[in-house]
């Protein structure tokens, strides 16, 4: 009888074996279960926290982009005013010490007029937030690029690579950090393949191995949204620069364009209301009125040049990213300064 008490006992001790194993196994499984839960909510903030800064940004860039396209659009009119001015002098440019605003030719600024005026109108049923791209890369260039298109016969509905503003800010990784690059996605993948015939295991060395594999795979999905939350949190302050700047800058556009609509309409009622078309005839107080109009013109489409943001080199990891142009628009909103400073003496 001592083989059948030894056979009994082998099994008693591989069945204790595989029980124990069996319980690590489950163990593990619990504990890959909750670090998957833990990665998903780290990676769901991630993205509420991109959505968020991202619409904010978005937004800011849009308000920038449409008073932008207004501001040339309007330069049709004061285009047709000074052509009335017969023996003006050619206003080229202001320039002194610390300042130097090129004046841009008339046709110039009908043709910024008139690409803007076609961006307005492609732009005027879309979703909010389609002119952002304009502010992003610079109303003046993207009026110019809108009119040369419509030349060609292209349709401009095309150029709504001004709504290219999901494209731009995808550049900085709003695109293929809400997949996680890839990583959390398959990260789930491999916890639900491996869950899915969990019921028809047997065995507890087996389910020893499947804790095993679902641990590491919980690790690694876990891994994965931490750097997708640290990603996160770097575009999030390059959103939060971008708005900053935004801001400053248009407070500096409004500045000047507020004044140069009210020195337009005294130059206009010089021109159209009291009908003096000869520069000679002009006082003094006019000719400065008009001087000072056209600075201010040479001020609003040089800001309107300027791109509020910027790529930056490309990673390690051969990723495009942009950020804020501050050095440009600080300097565009201290010519702004000096210009108001100038006109209001």
């Amino acid at each position: 009888m001592v083989l059948p008490l030894i056979i009994g006992a082998a099994a008693i001790i591989a069945g204790a074996a595989g029980a124990g194993s069996g319980v690590r196994g489950g163990m593990k499984m619990k504990d890959a279960k909750e670090t998957r839960d833990v990665a998903r909510i780290i990676q769901n903030n991630a993205i509420e926290l991109l959505d968020k800064k991202g619409s904010a940004t978005n937004m800011a860039l849009d308000s920038i982009g449409k008073q932008e396209l207004n501001i040339l659009s309007s330069f049709s009119d004061f285009s047709d005013v000074i052509e009335k001015i017969q023996g003006r002098p050619e206003f080229k440019e202001y320039k002194t010490d610390d300042l130097n605003i090129k004046v841009e030719k008339v046709e110039e600024l009908r043709e910024a007029s008139i690409g803007a005026g076609m961006i307005l109108g492609t732009i005027g049923g879309a979703a909010a937030g389609t002119a952002s791209g304009v502010a992003a890369a610079g109303a003046t260039s993207s009026a110019v690029m809108a009119l040369g298109t419509a030349s060609t016969g292209t349709a401009i509905s095309g150029l709504s690579g001004v709504a290219a503003t999901n494209a731009t800010l995808a550049a900085i990784g709003g695109g293929s950090i809400a997949t996680g690059g890839g990583g959390i996605a398959l990260g789930t993948t491999l916890l639900g393949g491996a869950t899915l015939g969990v019921g028809l295991l047997a065995g507890g060395a087996i389910l020893g191995a499947v804790g095993s594999k679902m641990s590491k795979d919980a690790d690694e999905m876990y891994d994965q949204a931490k750097r997708t939350e640290e990603k996160a949190q770097r575009i999030a302050e390059t959103y939060d620069e971008i708005i900053s700047t935004a801001k400053r800058f248009q407070k500096g556009l409004t500045d000047v364009e507020n004044e140069y609509r009210r020195h337009f309409s005294r130059l206009e009622n010089i021109v159209n209301f009291y009908g003096r078309t000869q520069w000679s005839e002009f006082a003094e107080v006019e000719k400065q009125v008009t001087q000072n109009t056209v600075l201010l013109v040479g001020m609003l489409y040089k800001m309107c040049q300027v791109s509020l943001v910027q790529k930056t080199e490309e990673t390690e990891s051969d990723e495009q990213e942009i950020k804020a142009n501050v050095v440009e628009v600080d300097a565009a909103y201290n010519d702004s300064v000096k210009v108001l400073r100038k006109v209001r003496n």
